[in-house]
């Protein structure tokens, strides 16, 4: 028996690392992964601070914040933009790095994440390709060819902050937000097998069925693709293998899992899929994973958006990627640091205003579960059609797996090329509804900042009313001001799922020219729910009761308290019974008593929630009687993964309890 298990034991060793030597794409970073970690480049500014001289600099950083160059706001009013004329500085750089012999005979890929704005690349002198227009995407260069292995090699880089392209600064750099220049985000070398998979776009349904267009580089007489589907705890669940197209660069396959574990905000199940290229001998190619999850989305006109066949209701926010210190280079743990903020608010949808995030937001969002409008560049203006079509197609290739994303956009408030709308299904096999926001499109009306009569006339019309901006954070003195009133009218109307609200933070930068100075362009910048470096103020703490998917209708409790409470289950999926509560009878200390600022807790408890279905009404029992002595009852709701989504504070009546 010892001798079999030992046997068992060894197969298996021999299987995982048979796993772990498959021929997989392989990262070698030029730049640090984000600002937390940026690797020194030489630089040479030609305008502004520290300009007109070879020196270091940081990558991928916005140089503004490193000290180059000239701080500029894209616009300060309508009509009026750049009154003291454009900031249209150039940086070059350039970066000494090794590449190893091992990389000989594979292809290498120069990726740049993004880069604000043309760019310009070459490798040992020669130009690697054609100059690169469109900040926030992610491009590349093929550089195989162009390399010398076991040795050094040189990259240059040239970035101009103003694009050539007049429809490119319009549609990303004549907006209300800070302009920036330079790589804000990684370099990288990418690595595959000569013959490799160059993209797989998948589409996984909640009834279990999945489908994955797989792409090829080259196609060879005999390839086929095998691909396997695992669950999070890496075991297989089912696996098939197709030949691939005779002459073709793709292949489509499909598989089935039966009762798959759904994604959703609010049960975010994620699943891996592995994919290997074979040759006509069954050798492994190459090989890749992706990780996805089973979802379904469907919009029923006139009524709602459908997400595995439930109508949810959208509880949103707008966010710019963004740091005083840093502009738009951020790092992994600061995209989730801002996913975490806004599910401490009990949100459950973000738009990315007005521009892609970096793949660490997304996949944090996968991850912990938001809902994701991915947003083409446009603010008021337009990319031109070429350009539009070549940046949708590197969008939605980089971010067409993640289950997050529910929706795409194309531009905002009238920035939308028409001519783009058909791009986005042609590389989605989703096909996830195209949103114009503040225009009515796709069954999707979507006006910006409605008052709360002119909102209750949209809802009449027959598209579904979700506004994509809402309540802008400067002008009503605080986001959580009129939220209350929107909110109790958005949620019960039948043709409204909600909307997002204007915007995260507010967009003040460091000045590294005034002393640390934090520029909020005026008041142009200072219209986030929190502050700049995410200081919780008031509305914080309004939406966070507001978008509780828990509601305790009680308002205070007396000495007949019976320790019932009437309570209202605003998720759409999760049963109340997935939730805890945590209850505290508390004595508040005399105004008198300079010793004792706390209060006293008297008796405690704990109680899960009780069956109570998403969307419906029911009663919490907490089991307890109301205490002689007892000022007040604090009752707070935690979620499955202990997220606190609110605490109440009861005052205790004590009117009928004077003469005991």
């Amino acid at each position: 028996m010892r001798k079999v298990t030992t046997l068992l034991s060894t197969l298996a060793l021999a299987t995982t690392l048979a796993a772990q030597t498959l021929p997989q794409t392989e990262r070698q970073y030029l730049s640090g992964h984000g600002c937390d970690d940026m690797v020194e480049w030489d630089f040479f500014c030609t305008d502004g601070r520290n300009s007109g001289k070879w020196t270091k600099i940081g990558v991928p950083s916005c140089w503004e914040l490193q000290g180059f160059g000239t701080y500029q706001y894209g616009i300060t009013f309508y009509g009026k933009a750049f009154p003291e004329g454009i900031a249209d500085e150039k940086g070059m750089y350039k970066y000494e790095f090794e590449v190893p012999e091992k990389f000989r005979g594979q292809q290498v890929n120069l990726v740049f994440e993004a880069s604000m704005t043309d760019t310009e690349v070459k490798v040992n002198g020669r130009k690697v390709g054609s100059k690169h227009q469109g900040a926030f995407y992610r491009f590349s260069y093929n550089v195989t060819d162009f390399l010398k292995y076991g040795k050094k090699n040189l990259l240059e880089v040239t970035v101009s902050k103003e694009s050539e392209n007049a429809s490119v600064n319009l549609a990303e750099r004549r907006a209300d937000y800070w302009n920036f220049g330079g790589i804000f985000r990684p370099v990288f070398l990418e690595v595959k097998p000569a013959i490799n998979l160059r993209h797989i776009a998948i589409d996984a349904q909640m009834d279990g069925s999945f489908r994955a267009n797989c792409y090829t580089n080259l196609s060879n007489d005999g390839m086929s693709i095998r691909a396997q589907i695992l669950d999070n705890k890496g075991k297989k669940l089912t696996e098939t293998t197709v030949p691939v197209k005779a002459g073709g660069d793709w292949t489509s396959l499909q598989l089935n899992v039966s009762d798959p574990a759904l994604w959703t905000a609010e049960t975010p199940n994620l699943y891996k899929a592995q994919f290997s290229l074979l040759d006509k001998g069954g050798k492994v190619l190459h090989s890749e994973t992706e990780t996805f999850g089973f979802r379904t989305i469907e919009v029923r006109e006139s009524d709602g958006l459908y997400v595995n066949g439930v109508r949810i209701m959208v509880r949103g926010v707008n966010r710019h990627s963004f740091r005083p210190e840093s502009g738009r280079t951020l790092s992994k743990a600061k995209n989730i640091e801002d996913v975490l903020l806004m599910k401490d608010m009990n949100m459950n949808s973000v738009r990315l205003s007005h521009y892609p995030a970096d793949p660490e937001f997304l996949e944090a969002c996968d991850s912990l579960g938001l809902y994701v409008m991915d947003e083409l560049g446009g603010w008021h203006g337009k990319y031109d059609t070429p350009t539009g079509v070549r940046l949708i197609e590197g969008m939605i290739e980089r971010d067409v797996n993640h289950p997050s994303i529910i929706w795409w956009s194309n531009g905002n408030e009238k920035g939308w090329n028409t001519e783009l709308d058909g791009e986005f299904h042609k590389y989605d096999p989703q096909k996830r509804p195209v949103i114009h926001p503040q225009g009515n499109f796709s069954g999707f009306e979507t006006m910006h900042y409605r008052s709360y009569g002119e909102s209750q006339n949209y809802m009449r019309l027959p598209e579904i009313f979700m506004p994509t901006e809402f309540l802008h954070g400067l002008y009503d003195g605080g986001h959580g001001a009129g939220l209350y009133d929107y909110w109790e009218m958005m949620r019960k109307h039948p043709r409204c799922i909600g909307g997002f609200l204007w915007v995260l933070a507010d967009e003040g930068v460091k000045r590294v020219d005034m002393e640390g100075f934090i520029d909020n362009q005026g008041n142009f910048g200072a219209d986030g729910i929190v502050g700049p470096h995410h200081e919780k103020e008031g509305s914080f703490y309004t939406i966070k009761q507001l978008w509780s998917p828990v509601q305790i209708m009680n308002t205070s409790v007396d000495k007949q308290f019976d320790g019932k409470f009437s309570v209202e289950n605003r998720y759409d999926y999760l049963n109340l019974n997935t939730c805890r509560f945590l209850w505290k009878q508390v004595k508040f200390p005399t105004a008198t008593d300079a010793s004792n600022t706390t209060a006293q807790v008297l008796k405690q408890g704990e109680t899960q929630g009780s069956d109570v279905a998403a969307h419906s009404a029911g009663v919490l029992n907490i089991k307890t009687t109301i205490l002689p002595d007892a000022d007040a009852l604090f009752l707070t709701a935690i979620d499955r993964y202990g997220h606190e989504l609110w605490r109440w504070t009861f005052p205790v009546n004590k009117l009928n309890q004077a003469n005991e």
